[in-house]
């Protein structure tokens, strides 16, 4: 855990590796430490451990907690770390304790398990969360968790509850929830936290949010921070370029097949030339024909690359930390 504020520190990139499995399905941690290690070199700003794209879902608690601490050797605070952290109250608790312990410096807190809660549920569920332990808390609004302004505004107002995290992509709530929080004088991160976010970023950007997730950054850096690089300078023409050329390929092949967001993204990384396993069940792996498809898309992105004009530098992981705060969120200024 490094000593300085956490919401100052998530002004860049963010890189969610993916949990590596070997041959016998146990957890890899050798091949984990390479995998989070090598994005740290590229240019990561935050590695976020054991959250959607790591299989949280997935992962024992011993696992887990052996990950976060690996995750937390391998970064030696030059990055910091936040940990997945879900399932029902006590769970999550028992999980964000868990993440204190391996060094973590933040929670990112997926939506409670199953139930389908009220507003008032959400807000005591995260309250509680946040309570457990030292850690600052990042709120994953999807699925069954839901946020209305209000809360998200009584949230703001909770100890340690530092961001919001979107993966639901309502646009029209975001915005209303970006306003109701900076009419209260409050402040929050907010986080682009849809599949490949890439392709929704300048329509985010919109209403403030810079901040994203990166699947893209597992398995392939260069294309990432070539597009973060012209995404954070205002290179829009490169943007879109990469947007049709590959972003938008890629999401339209994983929306294929279910569980591709987290499938293919493996699949990639051992494209790519570390054999993270595959994924465990209830995941399957991408079909042969979707994974010839992911190979052409991702050569086609490099030749994006290759072709730009130079605003799509950055590809050696410089510059890679670009203006990432929301402006209008008061926090600082966010799949």
């Amino acid at each position: 855990m490094t000593s300085a504020p956490l919401a100052d520190r998530l002004d860049g990139l963010l890189f969610f590796p993916v949990t590596a499995f070997g041959p016998d399905g146990t957890v890899d941690l050798d091949l984990f430490r390479a995998h989070v290690r090598a994005g740290v070199e590229a240019g990561a700003a935050a590695v976020f451990a054991c959250c959607g794209t790591g299989e949280f879902h997935a992962l024992t608690p011993e696992e887990f907690r052996d990950c976060v601490a690996a995750a937390v050797e391998e970064t030696a605070g030059r990055v910091p770390v936040v940990a997945g952290a879900g399932y029902g109250t006590a769970l999550a608790i028992r999980y964000a304790r868990l993440a204190e312990e391996a060094g973590a410096d933040g929670l990112l807190a997926m939506p409670p398990y199953l139930v389908v809660a009220d507003q008032a549920g959400l807000l005591r569920h995260y309250t509680a969360l946040a309570a457990a332990t030292p850690l600052d808390v990042i709120v994953y609004q999807r699925d069954n968790a839901v946020l209305t302004p209000e809360t998200a505004v009584a949230l703001a107002r909770v100890e340690g509850v530092i961001g919001l995290k979107d993966g639901l992509g309502d646009l029209d709530l975001m915005q209303r929830i970006v306003s109701a929080v900076r009419a209260e004088g409050l402040g929050l991160l907010y986080f682009n936290g849809l599949p490949t976010a890439e392709l929704t970023g300048l329509a985010y950007r919109g209403i403030g949010v810079t901040l994203y997730s990166s699947a893209v950054f597992c398995f392939a850096p260069d294309i990432a921070l070539a597009f973060h690089r012209a995404f954070a300078s205002g290179d829009d023409a490169t943007v879109e370029r990469l947007i049709d050329g590959f972003y938008r390929p890629l999401v339209e092949l994983r929306a294929k097949g279910r569980g591709y967001a987290v499938s293919l993204v493996k699949a990639a990384v051992r494209m790519a030339g570390l054999d993270v396993g595959e994924v465990r069940p209830p995941l399957s792996e991408p079909a042969p024909e979707h994974l010839k498809e992911l190979a052409t898309i991702i050569e086609r992105g490099r030749a994006l690359l290759a072709t730009g004009d130079g605003g799509a530098g950055g590809a050696d992981g410089s510059d890679a930390h670009g203006e990432g705060r929301d402006g209008g969120a008061g926090a600082g200024a966010a799949s």
